[in-house]
């Protein structure tokens, strides 16, 4: 019988016959990670390495956070003196930069790396050992971001670098350079990531779990990686050209040797709307999943929604110009992309409105990851309608560059994305660490959050009508907008207050939470069907999904197939569109190279600032790396098609 005229659970059943408990010792035995700081730097558990991911991720987001912070102090009061303008200039910067290619990226894909497998009901993610070098890759980038902020090297020129004022006569010195290259780090990391991801979702799912029973997290992420793949290349490739002006005398951007600086602006933005939608739609993943779980039903519309992913990601990519009205554009192009900008409102209304039917027609807990996700709901509804108003050009050319500019993209960026994934933290913090957050403290964090947020953007919108421009360090008292921006900076605090209320929830319940057993909330999807935490082989035996919701549909009694080794590590690849049982991979074992590879590369990047030689000879401890890394091994259990016993 083949196996594609079989029911999967019909299938592998040539297993060792051992009980439920010598199982999982040998489980453990075969995936678990070695004690000790070498198991910490060989580690290629994806659930380690996700784990990691999170917590950095959610470090430069306190940084990014303490920096907006020190902004709205110097801001609360006319003619401010807390820092001065060059220092100002750095900090509004390394606050942007932070946010956007430090936090909000890197913690989406965190998210997927740490709970993709899980929810396809996989041991372990693609690649496990590019994931590895990827969180590498990515630490050094931001330590070596911060490091030269505290000399007193940090970027200048915005998060957005525009040229010429980020050229080499308009910023001397090596702050642009680090910046460039901190994008080439943090790009490297998250292709790979998305590489992974796409792979993992196409070809590890489930038996059974055909693309019409994928969870819409999962999707959200398949589509955000496919954005990764072609919206990164363009940035990676424009701050190349950034640094090769600056270092080795090209003229890309340079208009007097034929260069042009709207170049720039073309392959920045062409990656940089994109990312606004690469940072959202892992959120509405996460708020999908929560609203399930909580209505205590799936949620409606299941193709609709998917399909309100891929519209977004594809609008998402003919957006880019809207961020260039003020540069005087073709009429005919000017059209199109306000026609564009207005669109994208659609698909994102198709799934609010069907997170309302799934809430209307079920039976709602409100509990602390479902207040941030009406919170998501409100802010960020409020954000897409400035976002419609800016996609009109009189309109934008009024307002651009003031401060009703920040007002909307906090509200998209902190609305769409902060707040799901605070939901998200609190809906899965038990299946990380086994132990519930409060949820008196979680209802404290959420009020704070919410109430702060308001209280800081909302008057921002105000100071943008009356004429505030953005990236200032002071004003005068006589422009009237001292009480506004006092308001703001009380928001900022209460924000503040709110995070780190989160930050003691975490750590108490880490150390006396109440003990949350496999699923505290009842939910549906694969990752519930394991311990909290989950083992280091994920399954002992791999699930066979027969519907939307496996662990509503099978009514507890879960189907598993039998047939992979114990004594090996490998998993199961299945079919792209039906999920059928195709071929057994091994999976790559722990080691060093990953971990001496991103060293190498590191080297390579931060040596290139100061000589291009370092490019030549930093290639050689980067090749003995990858040499290492790809060494051929004779394995011990080649792939091998999948066949009936």
């Amino acid at each position: 019988m083949s196996p594609k005229d079989s029911h999967p659970s019909d299938e592998l059943r040539d297993g060792p016959g051992l009980n439920e408990d010598e199982t999982c010792r040998r489980l453990e035995r075969t995936w678990g990670t070695a004690p000790g700081l070498w198991g910490w730097l060989t580690t290629v558990d994806h659930k380690l390495i996700g784990r990691r991911y999170i917590v950095t991720g959610f470090v430069f987001f306190l940084l990014g956070g303490i920096l907006a912070l020190l902004m709205r102090l110097q801001l609360a009061q006319p003619e401010g003196t807390l820092v001065g303008p060059d220092r100002y200039n750095q900090i509004f910067s390394m606050h942007g930069t932070t946010m956007m290619f430090l936090f909000a990226v890197p913690i989406m894909e965190a998210m997927a790396v740490y709970l993709v497998p899980l929810m396809v009901g996989t041991r372990n993610i693609a690649f496990p050992r590019l994931n590895a070098f990827s969180y590498w890759v990515y630490l050094a980038g931001g330590i070596m971001l911060y490091v030269a902020f505290l000399l007193n090297t940090g970027p200048e020129a915005g998060w957005f670098s525009y040229v010429p004022l980020s050229g080499p006569e308009y910023s001397p010195g090596k702050r642009t350079d680090f910046w460039a290259q901190m994008i080439t780090f943090t790009e490297v990391a998250a292709l790979a990531v998305a590489v992974e991801v796409i792979v993992t979702v196409l070809k590890m799912r489930a038996p059974g779990m055909s693309l019409n029973r994928v969870p819409l997290f999962v999707w959200s992420m398949l589509v955000t990686s496919f954005m990764v793949v072609f919206a990164m290349p363009s940035i990676m490739l424009a701050s190349s050209f950034l640094i090769m002006d600056r270092l080795i005398g090209t003229h890309f951007f340079n208009p007097a040797e034929g260069g042009d600086p709207l170049l720039w602006q073309h392959l920045f933005w062409f990656f940089g709307h994109p990312e606004v939608y690469i940072i959202f739609l892992p959120a509405l993943g996460m708020v999908s999943s929560i609203v399930a779980a909580m209505a205590r039903r799936p949620v409606f519309g299941h193709l609709p929604m998917v399909l309100a992913l891929i519209a977004t990601a594809f609008l998402g990519f003919g957006l880019w110009v809207h961020h260039m009205f003020a540069t005087g554009l073709p009429r005919l192009g000017v059209s199109y992309f306000t026609a564009a900008s207005m669109m994208i409102a659609i698909p994102s209304g198709i799934q609010i409105f069907c997170w309302i039917a799934t809430l209307w027609d079920g039976q709602p807990q409100w509990r602390t990851p479902l207040l941030f996700v009406v919170g998501f709901v409100v802010i960020f509804v409020l954000g897409g309608l400035t976002g419609v108003m800016l996609a009109s050009v009189p309109f934008d050319q009024q307002v651009h560059d003031t401060y009703f500019v920040v007002a909307h993209f906090h509200y998209v960026l902190i609305g769409g994305a902060v707040f799901p994934l605070f939901g998200a933290f609190y809906f899965w913090f038990p299946k990380i660490t086994g132990r519930m957050l409060s949820e008196r403290l979680g209802r404290w964090n959420f009020g704070l959050f919410f109430v702060g947020f308001n209280v800081a953007f909302f008057p921002m919108h105000l100071l943008g009508m009356v004429g505030m421009p953005r990236r200032v360090y002071t004003y005068p008292a006589e422009l009237g907008w001292a009480g506004m921006n006092l308001t703001a900076t009380i928001g900022a605090l209460m924000i503040a207050a709110g995070v780190a209320l989160f930050i003691v929830n975490v750590l108490v319940s880490l150390r006396g939470g109440r003990i949350a057993g496999p699923n505290p909330w009842g939910a549906g999807t694969l990752e519930w069907a394991t311990s909290s935490p989950p083992p280091s082989y994920n399954f002992a035996h791999i699930p066979v999904v027969e519907g939307l919701e496996p662990l509503w549909d099978s009514r507890g009694r879960l189907p598993v197939v039998h047939g992979l080794r114990v004594e090996e590590r490998e998993v199961l690849l299945t079919t792209v569109v039906d999920a059928h049982p195709d071929l057994r991979e091994p999976s790559p074992r722990p080691t060093i190279w990953p971990l001496l590879s991103a060293l190498a590369i590191t080297v390579l990047f931060i040596g290139s600032i100061f000589t291009p030689s370092a490019v030549v000879w930093g290639s050689i401890p980067l090749a003995v790396g990858l040499i290492g890394w790809f060494w051929p091994k004779r394995s011990r259990t080649p792939t091998e098609p999948v066949v009936e016993s």
